[in-house]
């Protein structure tokens, strides 16, 4: 057997893999590899044995199949301490592989191009690099197995000062499987697509860490941010930051609601956003205008809260936002004389997303004890439902521009749930309450005299009529409500003794 320690190296990944390589041949390592990886060695003045002379069967099936053989397996996964492994593998004049580093095809990389095949995508999927991966990493107490560039460092320093500990090699081959199960969940998440299995046997989802939290919702609780692996335009995990301290685990969870929101609208439009309830929304001309509505629907809660506009924040508007204290701003641009106000507030965390691009989020999972509930994402709007005038009184064209202002914003308030809104703007929000009128004498409360002449809206339909009543006696003047109750006639009927135009949509947006 070759005295000599010996090292596989297969990356698609090859940042900073000559100097690795030339550290490991200066620690006695001979080299092993095949493809594009022995050639970048080559080039870099480094000694390569091809995996053909280690296994005495040269690469076939345009290159599918190279690394499948007994003699790098056996080679992998041979129990230093036990004798009969190695004279057997004496016997088969088998020298043992001591290191393998190994990255894998670039999958997530192949499905993230728009105009990707099916041949493509499968052409991608790594079979021999796995393999070698989990053989390497079961055998971890003989093995180094590497599957990050970071971890070279490490590894060559450990070396040099002896071995590596059992510590770091059992840290290696953790993340050797925590890389090959998110590989594997790629591919059986691109599978499950193709096959439009919506909700299979078994779920498996993965998220890369992108960053880690100082705690979660209160300090006694450790946290961090995980994105999914291919995730692009509108979404906080795609975000440029540009100002401001570490995005929080309250942050990320209100920013994000305030994003969800704001793509409800086309139009110029300002979404502020506290406990991940919206306080504020509204729609103008400019973003400007917008932004003064929102601020205007709540000026109490608004402070310490979120706001995401969807058009550029200019001059003007940054100075009005500088007025007063809010944890974040996100748009899709800031201008630079923008930029330059809003960063003399050095906490004030500024975020850029592209919002032309939707993330497309077909599913939405909810932890629960012992499990993760699974449904569609609330994708409905009132382009996918045909209104029906319910009552006497049809709402007039302006009072059916505030409703639908209105339901595009109850839908991304937590239940149960009322909006006030008038003339591009909400008014009053009630959130969250136990009970339908609650919600509505919150919201009405806050919207106060502004109430008359408003309309308002219900994420679900009204049990009986005492929330109709509440609404008509503060003046409300049209409602938008999904319908469906038994006693639906007893909210029809106070709407007519009020004179109050009410809609139904047929469709519910409860938010838990």
């Amino acid at each position: 057997m070759n005295e000599k320690k010996r090292a596989l190296l297969s990356v698609s990944n090859k940042t900073g893999l000559t100097d690795f390589a030339k550290d490991l041949t200066s620690l006695g390592y001979e080299l092993v590899s095949t493809g594009g990886t022995k050639r970048a060695l080559e080039e870099a003045g480094l000694d390569v044995l091809s995996v053909s002379e280690v296994t005495k069967f040269p690469e076939i099936m345009d290159g599918r199949v190279k690394t499948l053989h007994p003699a790098v397996h056996s080679a992998l996964l041979a129990k230093r301490d036990n004798d009969t492994h190695m004279d057997q593998l004496r016997k088969l004049e088998l020298d043992a592989i001591d290191m393998v580093v190994v990255n894998l095809y670039p999958f997530k990389e192949t499905i993230a191009k728009p105009d990707v095949t099916e041949e493509d995508a499968i052409e991608n999927i790594d079979i021999g690099g796995p393999t070698m991966l989990r053989a390497a990493a079961k055998n971890f107490k003989d093995v180094t197995v590497l599957v990050d560039p970071e971890d070279y460092t490490t590894v060559t320093d450990a070396l040099k000062n002896g071995e590596l500990s059992m510590e770091v090699r059992k840290r290696l081959a953790a993340k050797v499987y925590r890389h090959t199960a998110n590989y594997d969940a790629m591919i059986a998440s691109y599978f499950t697509e193709l096959t439009e299995d919506d909700y299979p046997e078994t779920y498996t989802v993965t998220y890369e860490k992108a960053q880690s939290l100082r705690y979660g919702e209160n300090p006694h609780q450790t946290a961090a941010f995980y994105k999914e692996a291919s995730t692009t335009g509108a979404s906080l995990a795609s975000a440029e930051q540009l100002n401001g301290k570490e995005l929080s685990y309250n942050n990320i969870q209100d920013a994000n609601a305030a994003l969800e929101i704001l793509l409800e609208f086309s139009k110029p439009a300002a979404v502020a956003v506290k406990h991940m309830n919206p306080c504020g929304v509204g729609t103008g001309e400019s973003i400007e205008q917008a932004y003064q509505k929102a601020y205007e629907g709540d000026p109490v809660s608004i402070f310490g809260g979120i706001v995401a506009v969807n058009r550029e924040v200019d001059l003007t508007t940054a100075e009005k936002m500088k007025e007063i204290f809010l944890e974040i701003i996100i748009a899709p641009k800031f201008s630079a004389d923008a930029l330059e106000v809003l960063k003399q507030k050095k906490n004030l965390r500024l975020l850029e997303v592209e919002l032309e691009k939707p993330v497309h989020q077909p599913r939405k999972l909810t932890s629960v004890s012992g499990g993760v509930l699974v449904q569609d994402t609330d994708q409905g709007s009132l382009d996918d439902v045909e209104l029906k005038v319910a009552t006497e009184r049809k709402p007039t064209e302006q009072e059916l521009e505030d409703l639908k202002l209105s339901w595009q914003v109850v839908k991304h308030v937590k239940s149960n749930a009322i909006v006030v809104a008038k003339a591009d703007q909400t008014l009053g929000v009630g959130a969250g309450q136990m009970n339908r009128v609650g919600a509505a004498k919150i919201a009405l409360e806050q919207a106060g005299e502004k109430a008359r002449g408003a309309v308002m809206a219900s994420d679900a339909f009204f049990p009986m009529p005492d929330t109709v009543e509440a609404a008509a006696e503060a003046g409300i003047t049209a409602i938008i409500q999904p319908g469906g109750s038994k006693r639906d006639q007893d909210s029809i009927d106070a709407c007519n003794k009020h004179g109050v135009a009410m809609v139904f949509t047929s469709m519910r947006h409860f938010k838990h």
